[in-house]
Protein backbone atom coordinates (compact mmCIF):
# COMPACT_ATOMS: atom_id res chain seq x y z
CA UNK A 1 0.00 0.00 0.00
CA UNK A 2 2.54 2.24 1.00
CA UNK A 3 6.35 2.40 1.86
CA UNK A 4 5.38 2.52 5.65
CA UNK A 5 8.31 1.50 8.20
CA UNK A 6 7.29 -0.93 9.20
CA UNK A 7 5.68 -3.23 7.07
CA UNK A 8 2.22 -3.04 8.63
CA UNK A 9 0.83 -4.50 5.31
CA UNK A 10 2.48 -7.47 3.83
CA UNK A 11 3.07 -7.68 -0.26
CA UNK A 12 0.56 -10.91 -0.17
CA UNK A 13 -2.06 -8.61 1.91
CA UNK A 14 -1.76 -5.45 -0.26
CA UNK A 15 -4.01 -6.16 -2.89
CA UNK A 16 -6.80 -7.36 -0.72
CA UNK A 17 -6.21 -3.95 1.03
CA UNK A 18 -6.25 -2.60 -1.93
CA UNK A 19 -9.25 -3.98 -3.29
CA UNK A 20 -11.35 -3.08 0.27
CA UNK A 21 -10.09 0.60 0.20
CA UNK A 22 -11.09 0.85 -3.91
CA UNK A 23 -14.88 -0.56 -3.10
CA UNK A 24 -15.31 1.81 -0.31
CA UNK A 25 -13.31 4.45 -2.36
CA UNK A 26 -15.58 4.45 -5.13
CA UNK A 27 -18.75 4.37 -2.40
CA UNK A 28 -17.99 7.33 -1.27
CA UNK A 29 -17.56 8.68 -4.78
CA UNK A 30 -21.15 8.13 -5.76
CA UNK A 31 -22.63 9.16 -2.69
CA UNK A 32 -21.33 12.02 -2.90
CA UNK A 33 -22.57 12.48 -5.97
CA UNK A 34 -19.61 12.02 -8.13
CA UNK A 35 -21.25 9.52 -10.60
CA UNK A 36 -23.50 12.49 -11.50
CA UNK A 37 -22.10 14.52 -14.56
CA UNK A 38 -24.34 17.45 -13.70
CA UNK A 39 -22.57 17.63 -10.41
CA UNK A 40 -18.88 17.11 -11.72
CA UNK A 41 -19.39 19.85 -14.12
CA UNK A 42 -20.96 22.27 -12.31
CA UNK A 43 -17.65 23.49 -11.20
CA UNK A 44 -16.68 25.06 -14.55
CA UNK A 45 -20.15 26.32 -14.30
CA UNK A 46 -20.35 28.12 -10.84
CA UNK A 47 -23.36 26.54 -9.59
CA UNK A 48 -21.56 23.56 -7.63
CA UNK A 49 -18.40 23.75 -6.31
CA UNK A 50 -18.16 19.86 -5.04
CA UNK A 51 -15.69 18.63 -6.58
CA UNK A 52 -12.97 21.45 -5.49
CA UNK A 53 -13.97 20.83 -1.86
CA UNK A 54 -13.63 17.30 -2.07
CA UNK A 55 -10.50 17.51 -3.63
CA UNK A 56 -9.12 20.09 -2.13
CA UNK A 57 -9.87 18.72 1.40
CA UNK A 58 -8.24 15.35 0.18
CA UNK A 59 -5.29 16.54 -0.87
CA UNK A 60 -5.01 18.81 2.51
CA UNK A 61 -5.21 15.80 4.09
CA UNK A 62 -3.06 13.71 2.41
CA UNK A 63 -0.46 16.32 2.69
CA UNK A 64 -0.83 16.59 6.54
CA UNK A 65 -0.98 12.84 6.74
CA UNK A 66 2.36 12.65 4.68
CA UNK A 67 4.11 15.08 6.67
CA UNK A 68 2.83 13.10 10.28
CA UNK A 69 3.96 9.71 9.16
CA UNK A 70 7.44 11.04 7.86
CA UNK A 71 7.97 12.75 10.85
CA UNK A 72 7.75 9.96 12.99
CA UNK A 73 9.18 7.73 10.68
CA UNK A 74 6.27 5.68 10.12
CA UNK A 75 7.13 6.54 5.76
CA UNK A 76 9.57 6.46 3.78
CA UNK A 77 9.43 9.57 1.34
CA UNK A 78 12.13 8.21 -0.55
CA UNK A 79 10.19 5.93 -1.65
CA UNK A 80 7.46 8.02 -2.80
CA UNK A 81 7.14 8.51 -6.24
CA UNK A 82 6.95 11.80 -7.04
CA UNK A 83 6.00 12.14 -11.37
CA UNK A 84 8.55 13.95 -13.12
CA UNK A 85 7.49 17.10 -14.47
CA UNK A 86 7.83 17.62 -18.13
CA UNK A 87 6.13 21.32 -18.79
CA UNK A 88 4.63 21.76 -22.05
CA UNK A 89 3.28 18.10 -22.16
CA UNK A 90 1.99 19.17 -18.90
CA UNK A 91 0.16 22.22 -20.10
CA UNK A 92 -1.37 20.76 -23.41
CA UNK A 93 -1.91 16.99 -20.75
CA UNK A 94 -4.16 19.63 -18.61
CA UNK A 95 -6.09 21.40 -21.37
CA UNK A 96 -7.12 17.97 -22.98
CA UNK A 97 -8.12 17.11 -19.46
CA UNK A 98 -9.95 20.14 -18.24
CA UNK A 99 -12.13 19.96 -21.97
CA UNK A 100 -12.42 16.53 -21.11
CA UNK A 101 -13.68 16.94 -18.52
CA UNK A 102 -16.03 19.91 -19.31
CA UNK A 103 -17.63 18.30 -22.16
CA UNK A 104 -17.65 14.53 -21.32
CA UNK A 105 -18.91 15.27 -17.60
CA UNK A 106 -16.64 12.81 -15.96
CA UNK A 107 -12.98 12.89 -14.97
CA UNK A 108 -11.25 9.16 -15.43
CA UNK A 109 -12.01 8.06 -11.98
CA UNK A 110 -15.77 9.29 -11.40
CA UNK A 111 -16.64 7.76 -14.98
CA UNK A 112 -15.57 4.24 -13.44
CA UNK A 113 -17.83 5.22 -10.59
CA UNK A 114 -20.55 6.19 -12.90
CA UNK A 115 -20.27 3.29 -14.96
CA UNK A 116 -20.43 1.07 -12.34
CA UNK A 117 -24.08 2.19 -11.26
CA UNK A 118 -25.11 1.89 -14.75
CA UNK A 119 -24.40 5.29 -16.00
CA UNK A 120 -24.40 4.92 -20.21
CA UNK A 121 -22.89 8.06 -20.98
CA UNK A 122 -19.80 6.90 -18.14
CA UNK A 123 -19.28 4.09 -20.16
CA UNK A 124 -18.74 5.61 -23.44
CA UNK A 125 -16.42 7.99 -21.68
CA UNK A 126 -14.70 5.14 -20.74
CA UNK A 127 -14.29 3.82 -24.15
CA UNK A 128 -13.42 7.10 -25.44
CA UNK A 129 -10.78 7.43 -22.73
CA UNK A 130 -9.86 3.76 -23.97
CA UNK A 131 -9.28 5.06 -27.41
CA UNK A 132 -7.13 8.07 -26.59
CA UNK A 133 -4.88 5.92 -24.48
CA UNK A 134 -4.08 3.57 -27.27
CA UNK A 135 -3.37 6.71 -29.98
CA UNK A 136 -1.16 8.39 -27.13
CA UNK A 137 0.92 4.67 -26.64
CA UNK A 138 1.00 4.50 -30.96
CA UNK A 139 1.69 7.69 -31.41
CA UNK A 140 4.40 7.83 -28.65
CA UNK A 141 7.17 7.79 -31.12
CA UNK A 142 6.32 10.58 -32.62
CA UNK A 143 5.55 13.19 -29.85
CA UNK A 144 8.33 11.41 -27.86
CA UNK A 145 10.41 14.64 -27.80
CA UNK A 146 8.00 17.54 -27.57
CA UNK A 147 6.23 14.80 -24.37
CA UNK A 148 9.71 14.93 -22.80
CA UNK A 149 10.59 18.06 -23.18
CA UNK A 150 11.05 21.23 -20.53
CA UNK A 151 11.68 18.78 -17.85
CA UNK A 152 11.94 20.44 -14.36
CA UNK A 153 13.12 16.76 -12.54
CA UNK A 154 10.99 16.11 -9.74
CA UNK A 155 10.57 19.60 -8.00
CA UNK A 156 8.50 20.45 -4.36
CA UNK A 157 6.69 23.18 -4.65
CA UNK A 158 8.09 24.77 -1.42
CA UNK A 159 11.38 23.95 -2.34
CA UNK A 160 10.96 26.29 -5.57
CA UNK A 161 9.34 28.87 -3.80
CA UNK A 162 12.37 28.76 -0.91
CA UNK A 163 9.86 28.32 2.08
CA UNK A 164 9.70 25.61 4.68
CA UNK A 165 8.25 22.84 4.41
CA UNK A 166 5.34 23.25 7.51
CA UNK A 167 5.20 27.05 6.45
CA UNK A 168 3.76 26.13 2.83
CA UNK A 169 1.37 23.52 4.65
CA UNK A 170 -0.22 26.12 6.76
CA UNK A 171 -0.64 28.83 3.84
CA UNK A 172 -2.09 25.56 1.48
CA UNK A 173 -4.64 24.87 4.05
CA UNK A 174 -5.32 28.51 4.57
CA UNK A 175 -6.08 29.14 0.63
CA UNK A 176 -7.92 25.94 1.03
CA UNK A 177 -10.72 27.51 3.45
CA UNK A 178 -10.49 30.90 1.70
CA UNK A 179 -11.64 29.20 -1.51
CA UNK A 180 -14.67 27.45 0.49
CA UNK A 181 -15.69 30.57 1.38
CA UNK A 182 -15.16 32.43 -1.86
CA UNK A 183 -16.92 29.34 -3.61
CA UNK A 184 -19.89 29.57 -1.69
CA UNK A 185 -20.10 33.23 -2.54
CA UNK A 186 -20.05 32.37 -6.26
CA UNK A 187 -22.74 29.51 -5.64
CA UNK A 188 -25.05 31.65 -3.77
CA UNK A 189 -24.99 33.88 -6.57
CA UNK A 190 -25.71 31.84 -9.88
CA UNK A 191 -28.19 29.47 -7.83
CA UNK A 192 -30.24 32.72 -6.37
CA UNK A 193 -29.82 31.61 -2.83
CA UNK A 194 -29.48 34.02 0.07
CA UNK A 195 -27.68 32.88 2.90
CA UNK A 196 -24.59 34.04 5.03
CA UNK A 197 -21.80 32.68 4.32
CA UNK A 198 -20.13 32.07 7.46
CA UNK A 199 -22.39 31.07 9.60
CA UNK A 200 -22.35 30.63 13.89
CA UNK A 201 -23.85 27.16 14.61
CA UNK A 202 -22.04 24.90 16.09
CA UNK A 203 -21.76 22.68 12.41
CA UNK A 204 -19.88 25.64 10.90
CA UNK A 205 -17.74 26.65 14.36
CA UNK A 206 -16.47 22.86 14.54
CA UNK A 207 -15.50 23.06 11.03
CA UNK A 208 -13.44 26.07 11.52
CA UNK A 209 -11.83 24.62 14.68
CA UNK A 210 -10.94 21.61 12.54
CA UNK A 211 -9.90 23.71 9.29
CA UNK A 212 -7.60 25.85 11.74
CA UNK A 213 -6.48 22.50 13.59
CA UNK A 214 -5.44 21.36 10.23
CA UNK A 215 -3.34 24.55 9.39
CA UNK A 216 -1.64 24.91 12.29
CA UNK A 217 -0.54 21.01 12.55
CA UNK A 218 1.56 21.51 9.93
CA UNK A 219 4.22 23.08 12.30
CA UNK A 220 3.88 19.94 14.76
CA UNK A 221 5.23 17.98 12.22
CA UNK A 222 8.62 19.53 11.26
CA UNK A 223 10.92 17.46 8.45
CA UNK A 224 12.16 14.89 10.49
CA UNK A 225 15.49 14.49 8.56
CA UNK A 226 16.16 18.42 8.69
CA UNK A 227 15.57 18.36 12.55
CA UNK A 228 17.71 15.81 12.84
CA UNK A 229 20.44 17.29 10.98
CA UNK A 230 20.49 21.04 11.83
CA UNK A 231 20.67 19.32 15.87
CA UNK A 232 23.93 17.22 14.63
CA UNK A 233 25.95 20.53 13.45
CA UNK A 234 25.98 21.72 16.89
CA UNK A 235 29.21 20.61 18.27
CA UNK A 236 28.20 20.70 22.03
CA UNK A 237 25.39 18.82 21.54
CA UNK A 238 27.64 16.37 19.37
CA UNK A 239 30.50 16.33 22.20
CA UNK A 240 28.30 16.02 25.13
CA UNK A 241 25.94 13.24 23.84
CA UNK A 242 26.33 9.99 25.66
CA UNK A 243 27.56 7.11 23.20
CA UNK A 244 28.78 3.84 23.91
CA UNK A 245 33.07 3.24 22.07
CA UNK A 246 34.84 0.09 20.96
CA UNK A 247 38.40 0.47 20.61
CA UNK A 248 40.70 -0.40 17.95
CA UNK A 249 42.26 -3.27 19.67
CA UNK A 250 38.18 -4.88 20.87
CA UNK A 251 37.37 -4.33 17.39
CA UNK A 252 39.95 -6.58 15.79
CA UNK A 253 40.14 -8.99 18.33
CA UNK A 254 36.01 -9.37 16.90
CA UNK A 255 37.36 -9.38 13.87
CA UNK A 256 39.83 -12.19 14.09
CA UNK A 257 37.19 -14.41 16.43
CA UNK A 258 34.88 -14.02 13.36
CA UNK A 259 32.17 -12.35 16.09
CA UNK A 260 28.76 -13.38 14.54
CA UNK A 261 27.10 -10.50 16.50
CA UNK A 262 29.56 -7.94 14.93
CA UNK A 263 28.20 -5.74 12.16
CA UNK A 264 30.27 -2.70 10.80
CA UNK A 265 28.88 -0.08 9.32
CA UNK A 266 30.66 1.80 6.95
CA UNK A 267 30.04 5.49 6.81
CA UNK A 268 32.99 6.96 4.42
CA UNK A 269 32.89 7.39 1.26
CA UNK A 270 32.36 4.38 -1.79
CA UNK A 271 35.72 4.67 -3.15
CA UNK A 272 37.46 4.45 -0.35
CA UNK A 273 35.38 1.69 0.93
CA UNK A 274 36.04 0.00 -2.28
CA UNK A 275 39.97 -0.13 -1.36
CA UNK A 276 39.89 -0.91 2.10
CA UNK A 277 36.41 -2.39 3.65
CA UNK A 278 36.69 -4.76 6.77
CA UNK A 279 35.15 -8.43 7.04
CA UNK A 280 31.67 -7.97 8.14
CA UNK A 281 30.82 -4.22 6.80
CA UNK A 282 28.42 -2.60 5.06
CA UNK A 283 28.45 0.84 3.33
CA UNK A 284 25.90 3.47 4.60
CA UNK A 285 25.59 6.86 3.53
CA UNK A 286 23.49 9.47 5.48
CA UNK A 287 19.97 9.12 3.68
CA UNK A 288 20.36 5.49 4.29
CA UNK A 289 19.37 6.10 8.11
CA UNK A 290 15.80 7.53 7.04
CA UNK A 291 15.19 4.92 4.53
CA UNK A 292 12.81 2.15 5.13
CA UNK A 293 15.05 -1.31 3.96
CA UNK A 294 18.23 -0.23 4.88
CA UNK A 295 16.83 -0.34 8.67
CA UNK A 296 16.45 -3.81 8.76
CA UNK A 297 20.14 -4.20 9.08
CA UNK A 298 20.40 -1.99 12.43
CA UNK A 299 17.50 -3.84 14.13
CA UNK A 300 18.29 -6.89 13.78
CA UNK A 301 18.59 -8.63 17.30
CA UNK A 302 21.43 -9.75 19.28
CA UNK A 303 23.57 -7.46 16.76
CA UNK A 304 26.36 -4.66 17.76
CA UNK A 305 26.32 -2.21 15.32
CA UNK A 306 29.67 -0.16 14.96
CA UNK A 307 29.86 2.81 13.31
CA UNK A 308 32.80 4.02 11.46
CA UNK A 309 34.36 6.86 9.29
CA UNK A 310 37.51 8.34 9.08
CA UNK A 311 37.13 10.67 12.18
CA UNK A 312 35.57 9.98 15.20
CA UNK A 313 33.50 13.65 15.13
CA UNK A 314 31.68 12.14 11.92
CA UNK A 315 31.04 8.60 13.95
CA UNK A 316 29.51 10.86 16.23
CA UNK A 317 26.91 12.55 14.14
CA UNK A 318 25.95 9.04 12.32
CA UNK A 319 25.30 7.50 15.68
CA UNK A 320 23.92 10.40 17.19
CA UNK A 321 21.09 9.78 14.49
CA UNK A 322 20.68 7.04 14.69
CA UNK A 323 19.98 7.02 18.87
CA UNK A 324 17.91 9.74 18.10
CA UNK A 325 15.49 7.81 15.28
CA UNK A 326 15.57 4.59 17.79
CA UNK A 327 18.21 2.36 16.78
CA UNK A 328 19.64 0.17 19.65
CA UNK A 329 23.02 -1.46 20.09
CA UNK A 330 25.27 1.56 18.44
CA UNK A 331 29.02 1.76 18.87
CA UNK A 332 31.24 4.23 17.26
CA UNK A 333 35.29 3.04 17.07
CA UNK A 334 37.07 5.00 19.11
CA UNK A 335 39.57 7.38 17.46
CA UNK A 336 37.94 7.14 13.65
CA UNK A 337 39.15 4.37 11.25
CA UNK A 338 42.28 6.65 10.65
CA UNK A 339 43.35 5.21 14.08
CA UNK A 340 42.66 1.97 13.47
CA UNK A 341 44.96 2.08 10.28
CA UNK A 342 47.42 3.52 12.52
CA UNK A 343 47.00 1.36 15.13
CA UNK A 344 46.87 -2.15 13.53
CA UNK A 345 46.82 -2.22 9.14
CA UNK A 346 50.09 0.38 9.00
CA UNK A 347 51.40 0.06 12.85
CA UNK A 348 54.38 1.83 13.90
CA UNK A 349 55.88 -1.55 16.37
CA UNK A 350 59.25 -1.28 17.70
CA UNK A 351 59.06 -3.12 20.51
CA UNK A 352 59.40 -0.60 23.36
CA UNK A 353 57.71 -1.27 26.30
CA UNK A 354 57.54 -0.67 30.20
CA UNK A 355 55.14 -3.27 31.63
CA UNK A 356 52.91 -6.28 31.11
CA UNK A 357 50.16 -4.57 29.48
CA UNK A 358 52.15 -2.85 27.03
CA UNK A 359 53.99 -6.43 26.32
CA UNK A 360 50.80 -8.21 25.96
CA UNK A 361 49.55 -4.82 23.21
CA UNK A 362 52.44 -4.66 20.93
CA UNK A 363 52.18 -8.81 21.12
CA UNK A 364 48.32 -8.20 20.28
CA UNK A 365 48.78 -5.78 17.55
CA UNK A 366 51.69 -7.08 15.92
CA UNK A 367 49.61 -10.67 15.55
CA UNK A 368 46.74 -8.46 14.40
CA UNK A 369 48.72 -6.24 11.90
CA UNK A 370 49.55 -9.46 10.18
CA UNK A 371 45.80 -11.11 10.49
CA UNK A 372 43.51 -8.27 9.15
CA UNK A 373 44.83 -7.49 6.25
CA UNK A 374 45.05 -10.60 4.90
CA UNK A 375 41.30 -11.09 6.07
CA UNK A 376 40.40 -7.86 4.11
CA UNK A 377 42.34 -8.89 1.01
CA UNK A 378 40.41 -12.41 1.33
CA UNK A 379 37.01 -10.56 2.15
CA UNK A 380 34.01 -10.62 -0.19
CA UNK A 381 32.70 -7.27 0.49
CA UNK A 382 28.99 -6.57 1.34
CA UNK A 383 28.84 -3.26 -0.88
CA UNK A 384 26.18 -0.58 -0.52
CA UNK A 385 23.65 -2.01 1.85
CA UNK A 386 20.98 -3.48 -0.85
CA UNK A 387 17.66 -1.77 -1.38
CA UNK A 388 15.34 -4.37 -3.51
CA UNK A 389 12.16 -2.00 -3.65
CA UNK A 390 10.94 0.25 -6.08
CA UNK A 391 9.33 3.71 -5.19
CA UNK A 392 5.24 3.13 -4.88
CA UNK A 393 3.73 4.48 -8.07
CA UNK A 394 0.08 5.77 -7.28
CA UNK A 395 -2.39 8.17 -7.74
CA UNK A 396 -5.91 8.43 -8.91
Amino acid sequence: MGPLVPDIIGNDLNFIVALIIGILFGAILEQAGFSTSKKLVGLFYGYDFTVLRVFFTAGITAMIGVMALTHFGLLDINLTYINPTYLWSAVIGGLIMGFGFVIGGFCPGTSVCAAAIGKIDAMIFIGGAIIGVLIFAEGYPLIEDFYKSANWGNPRLFETIGISQELFAFLLTSVALMAFIFTSIIENRVNGIKKPIIRFTPYYIGLGIIGLLIATSSFVFPERKGSFLKMVEEKHVVQSYKLNEITSDELSCRIMSEDKRLQIIDFRPAKEYEKINLPKSTQFTLDNLFEKEPNKILTLRHKVNVFIDNDELSERKYAILASELGYKNIRILKGGFNEFKSLILHPILTGDTTNREEKDTYRFRLRASNIIPDLIKKNKTAGPVKKNQKRVVGGC
